[in-house]
């Protein structure tokens, strides 16, 4: 007997939920059909995968090594299914975005009309979260591509990541925070003192909102911490702090002022990144070649969303 395809995901559903019978509702069996199929592999194996430790299921030494690749062959098949699946025209399939929630809001709507226009019938998935989120779905098999903040210190080496365009931060406050008229920009170093709405981790916009704070020889005052993009400005509505934002999500938001932050201000690297290890999918590639196409296009028409610039 060898290894079945059905076994890895009956293992991966167990090692996920680390409850028998809630893994087998997962996967549509009953759970003694599932326990015999993860003994008849742990046979094959000749160890045990799973382990009881105060009455929770865990994981033996074996069932570690082996969950990451298990994870890797069920991706694989379920891409290359995808991928035979696409080749007529792209007919059918589905392709996975991540997109950081100002690239969400500002970037994606575009460029996946574009897509829907010319393939309306591949199904669009999009996941918004933080790119340190987006990174680790992406390296899970998760995501097809995604619309990522690159890091000064660049991205996992398990990634590839094109940078295609730049981002500038604002301030957003409930009103004017300085006599100053509202065109004149402010420096990072005159945020000190004042309360902050500080974003969760996970999201890049926190890192860069505390390294500019740091830069400018001060650390934050932080008023909220832990919010998501929505959250930080309802906080900032109603009047709790100030925080450092995309242009691009405050640019029509009422209730909100923005002031410009003095050169050369504090600016992030837009990227699209994929897996390295994996081949893309025809869905994935297309939508990587409208993408690109879209950035191109409205760079040369001076078309770009508020708040993105060229690289």
């Amino acid at each position: 007997m060898k290894m079945q395809l059905h076994q890895l995901r009956y293992f991966v559903a167990v090692a996920e939920v680390r409850h028998f019978t809630q893994a087998a509702d997962f996967v549509g069996i009953t759970q003694p059909s599932l326990s015999k199929q993860i003994h008849a592999l742990e046979t094959e194996l000749g160890t045990p995968l799973f382990e009881r430790v105060r009455g929770k299921i865990g994981l033996t030494a074996a069932g570690e090594v082996l969950l990451p690749f298990a994870k890797r062959i069920l991706t694989d098949v379920e891409i290359a299914t995808r991928e035979v699946q696409e080749l007529v025209g792209l007919r059918r399939g589905r392709v996975r975005l991540g997109a950081t929630p100002s690239l969400a809001t500002s970037l994606a709507p575009p460029v996946l009309r574009r897509f829907r226009d010319a393939h309306p019938t591949v199904d669009l998935w999009v996941e918004e979260g933080g790119s340190q989120d987006l990174v680790r779905h992406l390296l899970r098999g998760d995501l097809d591509l995604a619309l990522i903040i690159a890091p000064a210190q660049g991205t996992d080496p398990g990634l590839r990541t094109d940078a295609i365009l730049t981002e500038s931060l604002v301030v957003a406050s409930v009103g004017p925070l300085t006599d100053s008229p509202s065109a004149h920009p402010m420096r990072v170093v005159d945020l000190h003192g004042q309360p902050l709405v500080m974003f969760r981790e996970g999201y890049d916009l926190r890192d860069a909102t505390l390294q500019a704070c740091r830069e400018a020889g001060f650390e934050p005052r932080i008023s909220v911490d832990g919010g998501e993009m929505d959250s930080v400005l309802s906080f900032v509505s109603a009047g709790l702090g100030v925080a450092l934002v995309p242009g691009s999500v405050v640019a029509s938001r009422p209730g909100i002022h923005v002031t410009r932050l003095a050169s050369p201000g504090v600016r992030r690297t837009i990227a699209v990144a994929r897996r390295r290890d994996v081949v893309p999918t025809h869905a994935g590639r297309e939508l990587r070649r409208i993408l690109l196409e879209y950035v191109d296009d409205a760079v040369a028409t001076a078309a770009l969303p508020s708040g993105l610039e060229p690289r």
